[in-house]
């Protein structure tokens, strides 16, 4: 039988610890977990690349991503395929949630599309317009140089690219290459999915040698006070033994603590088990098991406990970095 401690509740002993553990919470977690259909843990630590043919050059796709708070896009793109990155940036935005990704893009002409050179005379024209323009408006500018002409994008003939076919061709390959990125994003996700339930079941086990340490405190307390009440020749069953008692479990009762972190320990496991763009409600969860295990140190008495407490909040700054993994 456990102890009854402040308000008429009863301490759980040591079975009904187990019990709890097991209860209904987890219960629920089980029976929820039985019937869902589960998504892969990503890390937002990824990389691939790939590369394809076309009949006027050769395209390569580089993806790379890290940590991040938000999703943060970014692209290394050559003038000539800028047109692109709208097309590039809704494909990567629907497949990836969080992370900083950089996408790299890099295309080579075949020497066969560059052996003949014809100058985009309607293009030259716009351009020496505008440059009397400027000197009109600004008389000490340079006017533009053949150099500076030449290098235009779009001034020779070759340079103009079917951009129809080079945007499906582009978008195949970063398919290609997301495919390779969320995989490796997954293996390693995965890995950390597996560090992750390995704390929680240490901190499981934790919790579970903990809970019982409270009653067996408030019986020691009692003996103790009772041997001291004799001394003093004083009823060991006096008024003043009770509300010593009611005083001292009030102040070490962490049964709504207890309550807390598993329910905590339960919805992570729960999270895990789903999968999916979860780091936000892992790290948030991180916070409340931080909080549940500084009030379980604070109100401890017991050298046992307040090891626990600090066991705890180790594995919780550990689980803590290990999230800043996870999209």
């Amino acid at each position: 039988m456990g102890h009854r401690g402040i308000n008429g509740r009863r301490c759980p002993g040591k079975v009904e610890i187990l019990c709890y553990l097991v209860g209904s919470a987890s219960v629920a977690g089980l029976i929820h977990l039985s019937t869902a259909r589960f998504a892969m843990i990503l890390s937002m630590t990824g990389y691939a690349a790939v590369a394809g043919e076309l009949s006027f050059g050769g395209l390569n796709i580089e993806l790379r991503s890290v940590n991040h708070r938000y999703l943060d896009l970014q692209f290394r793109i050559p003038d000539d395929l800028r047109m692109l990155e709208a097309a590039l940036r809704e494909r990567l935005a629907s497949r990836i949630s969080r992370g900083k990704v950089e996408c790299r893009i890099g295309f080579n002409r075949l020497p066969a599309a560059q052996s003949t050179l014809q100058l985009n005379e309607e293009l030259l024209r716009q351009l020496g317009q505008l440059d009397e323009k400027v000197r009109g408006a600004l008389p000490a500018a340079e006017p533009l140089g053949v150099s500076d002409v030449l290098r235009w994008p779009g001034i020779l003939g070759n340079d103009i690219l079917p951009l129809e076919e080079l945007q499906e061709r582009c978008l195949q390959l970063l398919e290609q290459a997301l495919k390779d990125f969320n995989g490796a994003r997954g293996r390693e996700g995965e890995k950390l999915k597996a560090v992750l339930l390995e704390r929680i079941e240490r901190m499981e086990s934790i919790v579970l040698a903990v809970a019982p340490r409270i009653p067996q405190l408030v019986l020691a307390y009692q003996e103790k006070l009772a041997v001291r009440l004799k001394e003093a020749l004083l009823d060991s069953e006096s008024e003043r033994l009770k509300q010593e008692l009611v005083m001292f479990a009030a102040k070490i009762d962490v049964d709504e603590e207890i309550q807390r972190l598993t329910a905590h320990l339960a919805e992570l496991r729960r999270i895990l088990a789903k999968g999916g763009a979860v780091g936000k409600r892992l790290d948030f969860l991180m916070q409340e098991l931080n909080r549940e295990a500084n009030t379980l140190g604070s109100k401890s008495v017991d050298m046992e406990v307040t090891q626990g407490a600090m066991e705890l909040k180790v594995l919780i700054e550990q689980m803590r970095e290990q999230i800043q993994n996870i999209e």
